[in-house]
């Protein structure tokens, strides 16, 4: 028998997106539930197209204990969550349905990739994993009032099926720093906060205060490690920003106390020797990263990119500088074979036969 699901969402002022997220995934679940936190347009209208279980929440800044609210709601053997601005491409609706004629009974959690943007071509170029799947049980459930998650335990499988995410606006671009602030005032952050509030200082280009947070974060021996070498990039940027150098390096290098060389620590470190115009140093960064290709984390961001495009673009740009033409060459038709729309490619193209006359 197919394991049954209960879609479980929360959605506000999501008439221009709902329809086209539930028109994806409505041949997948069994159940959907739409709790409404304060929509002032035509989002309950439109929900009811889909189904007559729709419930109220008060918004209270508290993405965890909506969510809750949503899958208390859930009668079905394993609740899905989506956002309105969520889709199940057509290639991935057959993932899901396969997944669910097949899923072992024992399983608590199923991550899946959660695509944030695509290239050119409609191939994924960011994703990471999130929680996906869970098993109908009180068990289980969100924490955090802001980058809310649920702590992965029992049975944990990784599965492809993808949910894409297609943002059309931002309806609140100083949410998340203002929940975190709030936060703060009432008591210490959590390593988690404490690592996404640097990332939001950063982003708002709050640069002093963006090391500051990450610097403690970072000598907290607490922590989950993909935040970790995730944060000393972002840390390496805030000082690249403010013009100091040796701290963008130094942030980079820490890194390595939490894992092995990842791809996109030695691209970054890669392009900063090219930067300083230490080209043969680049080299050895960016090859470097090629030889990570095989390797992808199943718990942090994944930026695809890292794992080709930047590189080879990065060895063709440091072999031109040296005065190797032809082997820069040879680079950037390595990049086109991952990107081969992308404008710095052409544009390199372009370059090499104008030079090679």
């Amino acid at each position: 028998m197919p394991t049954t699901f209960s879609l479980c969402m929360i959605v506000k002022n999501e008439e221009k997106t709902l329809g086209r997220c539930l028109d994806s995934v409505a041949e997948i679940v069994d159940e959907i539930i739409i709790v409404d936190t304060g929509s002032k347009d035509r989002t309950v209208e439109l929900a009811r197209k889909y189904t007559d279980k729709i419930f109220f929440f008060d918004w209270r800044d508290d993405f965890a204990a909506a969510r809750n609210y949503a899958f208390s709601k859930g009668s079905q053997e394993y609740n899905v969550w989506l956002d309105a601005d969520d889709v199940i491409e057509p290639k991935d609706k057959k993932l899901f349905l396969d997944l669910k004629n097949n899923l072992e009974p024992d399983t608590d959690i199923v991550m899946l990739p959660y695509v944030i943007s695509v290239d050119e071509q409609g191939n994924p170029s960011f994703h990471y994993y999130r929680e996906r799947i869970i098993k109908n049980s009180p068990e289980y459930f969100w924490q955090g009032r802001i980058h809310e998650a649920i702590v992965p335990f029992g049975k944990v499988i990784y599965e492809d099926a993808a949910v894409t995410h297609k943002k059309e606006y931002v309806s609140d671009p100083n949410r998340n720093i203002r929940i975190l602030e709030e936060i703060k005032k009432e008591r210490d952050l959590t390593p988690r906060e404490e690592y996404y509030y640097g990332r939001e200082l950063f982003e708002k280009g709050k640069y002093l205060q963006a090391i500051e947070t990450l610097e403690k974060f970072l000598k907290n021996p607490e922590g989950w490690v993909e935040n970790k070498i995730d944060g000393c990039m972002v840390l390496s940027k805030c000082y690249q920003q403010n013009g100091d150098v040796i701290n963008a390096f130094r942030s980079l290098f820490e890194s390595f106390l939490w894992e092995t060389p990842r791809a996109e620590v030695c691209c970054e470190l890669g392009r900063l020797f090219l930067e300083e115009g230490k080209y043969l140093q680049s080299i050895h960064w960016y090859k470097s990263a090629l030889e990570k290709s095989d390797f992808r984390s199943k718990s942090g961001f994944i930026n695809e990119d890292y794992y080709g495009y930047i590189p080879y673009m990065g060895l063709c740009v440091a072999y031109d500088r040296l005065g190797d033409k032809a082997v820069a060459k040879v680079y950037n038709e390595m990049a086109g074979l991952f990107h081969p729309l992308s404008e710095a490619y052409i544009q390199n193209r372009e370059y090499f036969q104008v030079t090679d006359k």
